[in-house]
């Protein structure tokens, strides 16, 4: 994008901008921007905003992220019930796979500023259920979570149900249903903990699809979540907090990737007979 966080500034002489640059190291050669930033970074020093005076991105993040972390994972929470829910109904029922193949894919096809627009319409202005917009309460958090929740919903019951499917033509299930054991039995102690496995190694994606995705949802409900501050920082060229952000959410992407990792040891005898067989 063209110009600088200075730029929009009317009727400002050239040396106070100069000064302005100078202030905050801009007119610095880039490589020299680039490690200061690395070092600082190292640090967990997240630098000041460029447009918004006084405040610091660690501050920034302190204040908003407490907002995207609680609907990230209200929304994580709906998502994996709903797709699991669904996923598992219509696998085992074995019926009305063309259904569920038009059900998902609606839920796939809506964009998520189109169903918000909807909810807000239907459930806010029409029938005066929910608050249009905020985040002042539970109930301002119904809709905003509804909205970040189906399309990861629809993903999660088809990819659950996929590896039910396949579950449930190994031998050992087979096995299962020839001892006699009931229908409650085999899916909790055979199907539900390897089935599970494709959904779990989503969480990573999935985490950062809901935290992406709040962008465009805390802006559409004025929630004052990191989200937020994204989009108001991209309008305002304001890189610090730009990138402080980013590297912020990569950090989280990191974890749960790791967290993610150490949750298939526990799930998967494969990998934890690969791993304890590998030389040290």
């Amino acid at each position: 994008m063209p110009g600088d966080p200075f730029s929009h500034l009317d009727n400002i002489p050239a040396e106070v901008v100069q000064a302005l640059h100078a202030h905050y190291g801009l007119d610095k050669p880039l490589f020299q921007q680039y490690v200061t930033y690395l070092y600082k970074i190292l640090q967990f020093d997240f630098g000041f905003s460029l447009v918004y005076q006084g405040r610091s991105i660690n501050q920034i993040i302190l204040e908003g992220f407490p907002t995207t972390f609680l609907l990230g994972m209200q929304s994580l929470l709906l998502s994996l019930s709903l797709g699991g829910l669904t996923g598992a109904a219509f696998s085992l029922r074995k019926k009305n796979n063309s259904f569920f193949l038009v059900f998902t894919s609606l839920w796939f096809s809506m964009p998520m500023l189109v169903i918000a627009s909807l909810l807000q319409y239907l459930f806010a202005m029409k029938l005066h259920l929910l608050p249009v917009a905020r985040f002042d309460s539970f109930f301002h958090t119904i809709l905003p979570t509804i909205t970040l929740s189906l399309f990861p919903s629809a993903f999660i019951a088809k990819l659950f149900k996929a590896s039910l499917d396949e579950v449930t033509k190994t031998e050992h299930v087979r096995f299962a249903k020839a001892k006699g054991l009931s229908a409650k039995q085999i899916f909790f102690k055979h199907l539900l903990k390897n089935a599970c496995l494709p959904v779990i190694a989503y969480l990573g994606p999935l985490t950062i699809y809901l935290l992406t995705g709040s962008f465009i949802v805390e802006k559409i409900f004025a929630i004052p979540g990191l989200g937020m501050w994204m989009v108001l920082s991209i309008i305002a060229r304001d890189y610090s907090v730009i990138m402080g952000l980013t590297v912020f959410f990569s950090m989280i992407l990191l974890t749960i990737n790791f967290l993610v990792d150490i949750a298939y040891l526990f799930l998967d005898p494969k990998i934890q007979n690969y791993v304890i067989k590998q030389p040290i």
